[in-house]
């Protein structure tokens, strides 16, 4: 494994980290046992998943994103370290303005002056990413400026590399990397933190998630200005207001509660399960109470697509659950899952179904979020992988428990999914036109194709050329395989008869010898050995070529 010069200390650090935690063999198998002789820190860590959040925290923005998508993973770490990645501050000095000018200027190609007639030097929030900042656009209108961190992205690309070449190294040498992949892993947080970083996806996630929530008058979702957004500028509304937390007991009595929650939920659970959009960081923070009583959602950076397919399972394993029935929501994980080599079919059906029942016996308590969060994580306790996006859905469903719990106590969020499913159910049935058109073209291709196809089926029926093929097994190959197998094992037999005929004949007299032996033996001796030799050769030989040939079937074989 060949390292870069300038990358040397990242890898160290990275070394440093899994050493601390206990993670020795990741070390091993991804051949950084050199960068891995001074640990960081030898006092003891009381609270070993606090401490780690923390470490990836001083590590950079690459780290810190990833210790928030790692929070998600509920099947691959433990509840402790789930929960303290989850509140990995993103907060960090603010850059100097003079930088924010220039990128405004670089970016949308007019001095800031001429841009805006107002902008605050003071930045509302810093971020590891970005910066925002209270700006007055020459209309009048009020908006938020958001301008991304000089030299994030060269630095997030060098993260990226050094952690592609330790994960593909661990993949092959580590039973940990082989179980859970983490060139996968990787390659799903890199497509992520790389959408993240471009402005103009973020603007139209809000003009999107604006959309598909304008029937809710109680939510605010500020709108972007496009002319003045950029990869790396982002022009929005700004939004007055204080974070739902920060808003106590009697402030929330000015507020109308229970519609604001009612509005708030139901609008999540229509973006996730009936239009995929899936706004995977709701938590507290993201959300403000603003000064007309409203909900004002903030940062759609992090959005995730939930394909229509696990849009139903999703919806299932919900019904499921409702219902008290266990053996049906794992039977839906495991369709939804990818079982792995140490997965118990059995041992995982009997957990699910008593989790589910536990779950329903909190009556009114239930939460939605935090059984499919326990879900995912009795997935992997027993060997099946689930989709990384039902993991995200439990996270947003488990952070919109935390926000509406707050605003309204008696919130009951069971009752609200047994509510709103009926509507996501109708939504599911509908048929867009283009489905229409589809089944259409379908059907017009069927009953045109049908005569012929009938008549070419009786007419080989007729005449006795019907013939029924199925490949349960190649017997090709298995022909082959027999065939090559009873050659070996006849050349070995054929050797050993060469050899035991020339052990005997040792013990005949002859005029003719070979060092004192019947050169007949020593001759039959040589003939053995070197036909042992040829055949330990072709072995080694067509193995590999077989070996050579059934990886190049694999890479060619199209991917479903």
């Amino acid at each position: 494994m060949s390292f870069e010069q300038s990358s040397t200390g990242r890898y160290a650090a990275i070394a440093r980290l899994l050493v601390r935690h206990g993670r020795s063999d990741l070390v091993s198998g991804a051949r950084l046992d050199e960068y891995a002789l001074n640990p960081v820190g030898d006092d003891p860590v009381s609270d070993k998943a606090e401490a780690f959040a923390a470490d990836l925290e001083s590590m950079g923005p690459t780290f810190i994103k990833l210790g928030q998508l790692l929070s998600t993973r509920f099947d691959l770490l433990p509840a402790s370290y789930t929960t303290a990645l989850s509140r990995l501050q993103d907060e960090v000095e603010p850059f100097d303005f003079e930088i924010v000018r220039t990128t405004i200027a670089e970016d949308l190609g007019a001095d800031v002056r001429h841009l805006f007639a107002e902008l605050d030097p003071e930045p509302v929030a810093a971020a590891s990413l970005g910066q925002v900042h209270r700006a007055v656009l020459r209309s009048g209108r009020e908006v938020a400026v958001k301008v991304q961190r000089p030299g994030v992205r060269d630095e997030v690309r060098a993260d990226l590399a050094t952690l592609a070449r330790i994960a593909t190294v661990a993949d092959k040498g580590s039973d940990l990397g082989r179980t859970y992949g983490f060139a996968g892993l990787l390659r799903e947080f890199e497509r992520s933190l790389r959408l993240e970083l471009d402005y103009r996806r973020e603007a139209r996630n809000l003009m999107r998630f604006a959309d598909l929530t304008r029937r809710y008058d109680l939510l605010v979702v500020p709108d972007p200005v496009l002319d003045l957004t950029s990869g790396r500028v982002l022009t929005m509304d700004f939004v007055e207001g204080r974070k739902v937390t920060d808003v106590g007991p009697l402030g929330l009595l000015d507020l109308d509660t229970a519609a604001i929650v009612d509005q708030l939920f139901s609008a999540y659970l229509k973006c996730i399960l009936e239009d995929g959009f899936l706004h995977a960081d709701p938590h507290p923070g993201n959300v403000l109470v603003t000064t007309d009583g409203r909900l004002g959602i903030l940062d759609l950076g992090m959005v995730t697509t939930i394909p229509p397919r696990l849009q139903e399972k999703v919806v299932r394993l919900l019904v499921a659950i409702g219902d008290d029935n266990g053996e049906q929501a794992a039977r839906v994980l495991a369709d939804m899952g990818q079982p792995l080599e140490h997965y118990d079919a059995e041992a995982f059906r009997d957990d699910v179904t008593h989790l589910v029942a536990e779950a329903v016996a909190t009556g009114p308590d239930l939460q939605a979020g935090r059984v499919l969060v326990e879900l995912s994580r009795v997935s992997g306790a027993h060997g099946l992988r689930p989709p990384p996006e039902m993991s995200m859905v439990g996270k947003a469903l488990l952070n919109l428990d935390q926000t509406t719990l707050h605003l309204e106590p008696d919130f009951v969020p069971a009752e609200a999914i047994r509510d709103n499913l009926p509507h996501i159910l109708r939504g599911g049935l509908r048929t867009s036109p283009g489905d229409l058109v589809t089944a259409a073209l379908d059907a017009k291709e069927f009953t045109s194709q049908l005569p012929r196809r009938a008549n070419q089926i009786l007419d080989s029926l007729a005449d006795g050329r019907f013939r029924l093929r199925v490949d349960a097994v190649d017997e090709e190959r298995l022909h082959t395989v027999l065939q090559r197998l009873a050659n070996r094992v006849t050349l070995g037999l054929v050797i050993a008869a060469t050899i035991l005929g020339a052990s005997l004949l040792m013990q005949v007299p002859t005029d003719t010898e070979i060092l004192g032996y019947p050169a007949i033996a020593i001759v039959l001796f040589t003939v053995a050995i070197l036909g042992g030799a040829a055949l330990a050769a072709w072995i080694v030989v067509t193995d590999r070529k077989v070996a050579r040939t059934e990886l190049r079937a694999q890479k060619d074989a199209p991917r479903l």
